[in-house]
Order: C-alpha cells, then sequence, then structure tokens
C-alpha cells in the first residue's frame, strides 16, 4: 500500500513539473540589477536559484563561524548527560555518594536540572542526609513542583511524618490535579495517618489512572480496606462501611477476614460468620478458614457439620483440620478432635496444632501428653526440635498419609498415577 502512495506522489510531482515548465518556458521573466555600474540580467528562475545559493552559502559560512564558539557548550551537554547516566547506574547500584555527587553535577545543565535533582535527593534520602534531601527538593520544585511534592511526601512518610505528608498533598487532591505517585502516597499516608476517608478516596482515581500493576493497586487496595474495616468505633459504623463498599471490594478474601474478626469483636457473630461462609463458597481460602474456626457462636455443632462438608473437597487443608479439630474441643468431641489434628501435624506441623492438640488431651484428663504437647508448641514456636507425637510415643500406627484428590482429564476420566 505504502509503494503505491510513493509511486501516485511521483506522478503527481512530475505532472506538477512538467506544467511548470511549459509555464515558466511561455515566459521566463526578466530581471536586470545595476550595482555601482555592474549590470546583471537573469532570467526570474535564475534570480530565484541564485538568492537560494547564496542564502545557503551564508548560512554555512555562519555555522563554521559559530562552530568554535559552541564547542564548550556542546562539551558541557555531553557531560552533563554522561554524568546523569553514571548517578542514575550507581543510584540502582545503592552507591548513593557517588550518585549524589554524579547528578548534582548533572543539574547544572537546564535540560537536566528537574530529573538530577530529584535523583539527587533520592540518593540523599537513601544516605540518611534528610535534611539535605528536603533541601535539593526545594531547587527542584522550581523545574518540577509537582514531581518535587510527591518526593517530599515521601520523605515525610517514610520519617513518620505521616499528617505532615497528608497535609502537603491534601489540597492537590481536592482540586483533582493530583499525578498518579502523589494519589499512591496520599493514600499510604492517609493510611499511616488513621485518615481512612482520605485514603478510601484515592483508590478510585488511582484504579483509574492504571499508573501501578493490577497486584500493587490489589495490595493497596486491600491494605486500605483493611484498614478503614479495623478502624471502625462500632458495629454501626462497621455496617455502614461495609454497606457501602462496591461489591467487588466486599469479594476480596483479605477484606471479608478483617470484616468478620472485626464483627466479631463486637458481638456480631452472625454477620461475620455468612460473609466468611460466602466467601468460602466463591473461593477457598485457609486464612479464612482460620478466621471461621475462630469464631464463636450457640450453634457450634451445626457450623462443625458445614466446616466437615468443605473437608471431601480440601481434605489435605492443614488449616481446615487445625479449624475441625478447634471446633470439636468447643463441642467436647475429643476422639474426633484429635484424628483431626494429628492428621493435619503430618500435613504441616505447627505451634498451633500442638497446641490445639494439648487442649484435646487437657480435656481427656491427660496431663502429660497436654503438656508434651504444650512443650512442642512451645519448641516449634522457638524453632526448636520437638518430640515424637503422642500416638508414636503408644506405638501406635496412625495412617496419617495425606489423602490423594482424584485427578481427571478434561473429558472426566480419571488420570492414572505412574
Amino acid at each position: 500500500m505504502k509503494l503505491w502512495r510513493w509511486i501516485l506522489l511521483l506522478v503527481i510531482v512530475a505532472a506538477l513539473a512538467a506544467f511548470g515548465w511549459h509555464w515558466v518556458a511561455e515566459d521566463p521573466g526578466y530581471v536586470l540589477i545595476k550595482v555601482r555600474g555592474y549590470t546583471a540580467e537573469l532570467t526570474l528562475v535564475a534570480a530565484v536559484v541564485a538568492v537560494v545559493v547564496i542564502a545557503a552559502v551564508i548560512s554555512v559560512i555562519w555555522r563554521l563561524v559559530r562552530w568554535p564558539f559552541g564547542a564548550i557548550s556542546r562539551r558541557h551537554r555531553r557531560t552533563s548527560r554522561e554524568r546523569m547516566s553514571a548517578g542514575l547506574v550507581a543510584l540502582m547500584e545503592g552507591r548513593n555518594g557517588d550518585a549524589e555527587r554524579d547528578l548534582q553535577r548533572a543539574s547544572r545543565l537546564d535540560s537536566l536540572r528537574g530529573p538530577a535533582l530529584l535523583a539527587s535527593a533520592e540518593a540523599a534520602s537513601r544516605r540518611g542526609e534528610h535534611a539535605r534531601a528536603l533541601e535539593t527538593l526545594g531547587e527542584a520544585a522550581q523545574s518540577a513542583p509537582q514531581a518535587a511534592r510527591v518526593l517530599r511526601a515521601r520523605f515525610l512518610r517514610r520519617e513518620g511524618r505521616s499528617a505532615e505528608a497528608l497535609a502537603l498533598l491534601a489540597p492537590e487532591a481536592d482540586s483533582g490535579s493530583l499525578t498518579p505517585g502523589g494519589w499512591r502516597e496520599l493514600a499510604l499516608a492517609a493510611v499511616a495517618a488513621g485518615d481512612m476517608r482520605r485514603a478510601r478516596q484515592a483508590l478510585e482515581p488511582l484504579q483509574k489512572s492504571s499508573a501501578i500493576g493490577q497486584r500493587a493497586y490489589a495490595s493497596l487496595e486491600t491494605l486500605v480496606l483493611t484498614g478503614a474495616i479495623l478502624a471502625a468505633p462500632d458495629g454501626a459504623a462497621l455496617n455502614t462501611l461495609w454497606s457501602q463498599l462496591p461489591k467487588p471490594q466486599r469479594r476480596i478474601s483479605a477484606v471479608v477476614d478483617a470484616y468478620a474478626r472485626r464483627a466479631a469483636s463486637f458481638g456480631m457473630m452472625l454477620p461475620a460468620m455468612d460473609e466468611v461462609e460466602s466467601a468460602l463458597r466463591r473461593e477457598w481460602s485457609s486464612p479464612l478458614i482460620t478466621t471461621y474456626g475462630s469464631l464463636t457462636g450457640d450453634d457450634g455443632e451445626g457450623r462443625l457439620r458445614r466446616a466437615e462438608g468443605w473437608l471431601d473437597a480440601h481434605p489435605n487443608d492443614a488449616q481446615l483440620l487445625l479449624t475441625l479439630g478447634r471446633m470439636c474441643v468447643r463441642v467436647k468431641l475429643w476422639g474426633k478432635a484429635r484424628q483431626y489434628l494429628e492428621r493435619a501435624l503430618a500435613l504441616d506441623p505447627s505451634s498451633a496444632i500442638w497446641e490445639a492438640l494439648g487442649d484435646v488431651y487437657a480435656g481427656e484428663g491427660d496431663n502429660a501428653q497436654a503438656q508434651r504437647c504444650y512443650r512442642n508448641a512451645l519448641a516449634m514456636a522457638r524453632g526448636e526440635a520437638v518430640q515424637l507425637a503422642p500416638n508414636e510415643q503408644r506405638g501406635g500406627r496412625l495412617d496419617t498419609r495425606p489423602v490423594a484428590i482424584e485427578e481427571r482429564t478434561e473429558h472426566g476420566v480419571p488420570r492414572l498415577r505412574e
């Protein structure tokens, strides 16, 4: 397609040149130039060509005359770019002193002044020279005011002065002119300062900008929403906040976990359990299972039966087995609790499982085994070696091998194991 365009353009140019030549040939024009007794007779076309040639010769002569004077300026620009490159590489390599020195020198070139000073301030901050970093940002604000303001807020937040960082970014946030990096810093500073309203307001413009990756935004969103839920002063405020959240945010596993724990602290067990059960039906989550097991209520046996129903689909989940063991302890089903917990130990030993198993033996009145389990829980928390499992101490051989889930092909045919 491009070849045909070039051919068409050449045909048009040739046609215009042909018609133009005939038009000029009919009357080429006449130009007479007389200067101090010298006379020059030219056609109009020749005069135009002569003027163009003279202008080109004058331009070349002018460039040749200026070249020695511009050599110093060219050398300054080349050196500044080299120092800028070396400074950025040193900053990435952690040689902050070298980076700051090279970047300060690179900032002498006007076109590099803003970015060089911003990077130099970052290098000074990494060295712990906070006063110098803020001073450098003051100079950078003359060339890149918005970037310098965002970077200043970041430095203040790192120093634990989140309220000052929030106050610095709030005017631009209110006017809607804050950059994506500024919205992120605003959200983080607001969370640290406890202003969850500001933090939540920063999520929408940050999501629309698509300035950060999906994973980074999801992490920030979870941090903000979890902080907002945990900051709810009472049950009414928590319910109001939860009802205002969009449905996608209410489906985030960590957010549901935070809501359930906060609701349980206010005595709202039923809403907490409903949200956790709904979240588990949508997507399996081991942390949510742990939270579900920590919730207390009157219908302990009913909740236990619902939890046991999940065991068919997740037989190798140690957190589910731990939760079932704890729930059995609450309803004093010691034998069943011991089976779940010993199986969980075989799958993924942890201090929490040993502690729950100690509660089982304590409930059965076997204080010696209970103390052994508690000692193992403490030893595992410290990273020390644990003693043998209680059933092995008695010489029993309980089959605690993980249950394998049947694997099937895309056509539903069971897959044979090698």
